[in-house]
């Protein structure tokens, strides 16, 4: 069977580059070992090129910063079966102010939206930590503030699974898949701008069920499907802080400790089955640069 991966930053995002092609580096490999033949785009046009091959494989997924993502997603989804998220959910997610407000309403606590004080100041649509600084000054265009909160930085890795029925998509009922809870490493620079780093995992912090419940509630919420990553930063709260419907650059660590292959998962998962837990040896520090290191 034949598997398109679309990644997008490693041939057109230079800021972006290095994680990106880790992150399809691990993807190829597992396809590849689970017996499928792996499609890359070309240097093209990006949307060009998935419509052009997409209708060539059995299925595909996309990789690709958050404000792009639903667009491309949904030209994947017009030609194969999407291992990903779906264009909609993506979409909503890019969005990190209208996915603040639907999780405020579900209870599930994110930072105040204070216009005093010391505050965190994002893109509304934005990929990872670009354009996030810690500020005492207003939001720019297309920017929104939050509430600064210190505390531990955590995401989770988890994958939602679906059902695809002749017209529509139904979700199977069953519960996100937890990869893994991972440590984030988050720098900040002298201009108060926030750098991911990489980070640990697995990771156990004494709150970890607290985390991964809050996790898998964002996922139901929002109705993410696939790879999901999501962000928190512990204090008081288990404080949601952003949501990553796409591969995130954790799974570099992740599958350097898991027994299970994520090729497998993702695609009994877009079929709404899938393993009810996986099998972690060990512990591994990791980069956006692709480097792995056993703790």
């Amino acid at each position: 069977m034949k598997v398109l991966l679309a990644e997008y930053a490693s041939v057109h995002d230079p800021s972006l580059a290095f994680e990106g092609a880790a992150m399809l580096d691990v993807l190829k490999r597992s396809f590849e070992r689970c017996g499928f033949e792996v499609i890359l785009p070309g240097n093209g046009d990006f949307g060009a090129e998935i419509e052009r091959i997409a209708p060539l494989c059995d299925m595909g997924l996309v990789i690709s910063p958050d404000h792009l993502l639903a667009r491309y997603t949904q030209i994947l989804e017009q030609h194969t079966h999407n291992l990903g998220c779906g264009s909609m959910t993506v979409a909503l997610c890019a969005n990190k102010v209208r996915t603040e407000k639907i999780l405020r309403s579900h209870d599930v606590p994110v930072p105040a939206d204070t216009p005093l004080g010391k505050r965190v100041i994002k893109p509304v649509k934005g990929c990872g930590a670009q354009g996030v600084r810690i500020s005492d000054g207003l939001p720019g265009k297309d920017e929104f503030s939050q509430q600064y909160i210190a505390g531990d930085h955590f995401s989770v890795s988890i994958v939602g699974s679906r059902v695809v029925g002749d017209a529509c998509l139904y979700f199977s009922g069953k519960s996100p898949l937890v990869l893994a809870v991972n440590r984030q490493v988050i720098e900040t620079g002298n201009d108060g701008a926030l750098h991911y780093c990489g980070g640990e995992t697995p990771v156990h912090p004494a709150r970890e069920a607290e985390i991964i419940d809050m996790a898998k509630k964002v996922a139901e919420v929002l109705g993410c499907q696939g790879y999901c990553g999501v962000d928190v930063v512990v204090a008081d709260k288990v404080y949601v802080v952003d949501v990553n419907p796409r591969i995130t650059t954790s799974l570099v660590g992740i599958a350097a400790c898991m027994n299970e292959e994520i090729a497998d998962i993702l695609v009994a998962a877009s079929k709404g089955g899938g393993p009810d837990q996986v099998h972690l040896t060990g512990s591994v520090r990791f980069d956006t640069h692709g480097k792995v290191s056993k703790v």
